[in-house]
């Protein structure tokens, strides 16, 4: 059976990371591993993490890097670069999966693919509720979401239809903006082909998209996870927006230019060791 890597970027969340690996470990396909790549948290999330790695029951690698502003392309790449997996799963530190989520991206893998996962958002409240106590959202049943919705936790039912057998509808082509960086897969031969994520885009923005661009200029599929590889998104303050301008420009650059490789990518983060 083909060997997933589930890569998890973090920042100083620990208790929503915990919530995702007590889900990860919950998971109907146990075939993965979990490399957390963590942008220079504090101590605490080291420590959570050394007491999941004692109680789950797949693999967790921790990939630090020290804090020097947010620089999620290069934690990317270091998670990537110390993965084990042929097929790479990428997920945000605040979404949560529910069981079925390796299982089914399994399903969708296919060879010169980028599979799009999608999100449900939670409200402030309910996030809080949840962190709070612990609560393990990955196992509510259909009723408890309607009751969610009923009570405005959620905005949206309809991310929660699974339809994960119609594959023949799944391709999307050349639309780059369905791929979301909080939820995506792909082997990764096609991840290295373009030379990782490129950490010239630091600060919040347009980086996942870039890597969606240069994949699509290099012959990757877009395939669509929607109705069936939804995450659990929790609330979070918006991030701080300062380089989305500067970002834009570049992924606008990117999208002319047909450029396949990132310029500060997986390989020059190898170089620097």
């Amino acid at each position: 059976m083909m060997k997933i890597s589930v890569i998890i970027s973090t920042y100083n969340r620990p208790d929503a990371l915990q919530l995702i690996l007590q889900a990860l470990n919950d998971q109907t396909d146990k075939n993965f591993e979990v490399i957390v790549g963590d942008d220079g948290s504090r101590s605490d999330t080291t420590l959570m993490i050394r007491n999941m790695q004692k109680i789950c029951n797949y693999k967790i690698v921790h990939a630090f890097q020290e804090d020097q502003g947010f620089r999620l392309s290069r934690v990317r790449n270091l998670a990537a670069s110390l993965s084990s997996g042929e097929y790479l799963i990428f997920l945000d530190g605040d979404c949560i999966p529910r069981t079925s989520f390796v299982k089914v991206h399994r399903m969708l893998a296919q060879k010169n693919c980028i599979v799009a996962g999608n999100r449900i958002l939670l409200s402030e409240s309910f996030t809080r509720q949840i962190l709070l106590h612990g609560i393990k959202i990955w196992h509510y049943s259909v009723l408890d979401w309607v009751k969610a919705y009923l009570k405005h936790d959620i905005k949206r039912l309809h991310p929660f239809i699974t339809f994960p057998y119609f594959h023949y509808l799944r391709l999307l082509h050349n639309s780059w903006k369905k791929v979301r960086g909080c939820n995506f897969a792909l082997f990764k031969d096609d991840f290295f082909k373009v030379n990782g994520c490129d950490s010239g885009f630091e600060g919040w923005g347009y980086e996942d998209s870039d890597l969606a661009v240069r994949l699509i200029h290099a012959g990757i599929k877009v395939k669509s996870g929607r109705y069936a590889t939804a995450v659990l998104h929790l609330w979070h303050k918006e991030n701080d927006r300062t380089n989305q301008e500067h970002n834009l420009k570049k992924l606008q650059d990117r999208i002319n230019s047909k450029i396949i490789k990132a310029a500060d990518g997986i390989r020059e983060l190898k170089n620097e060791n």
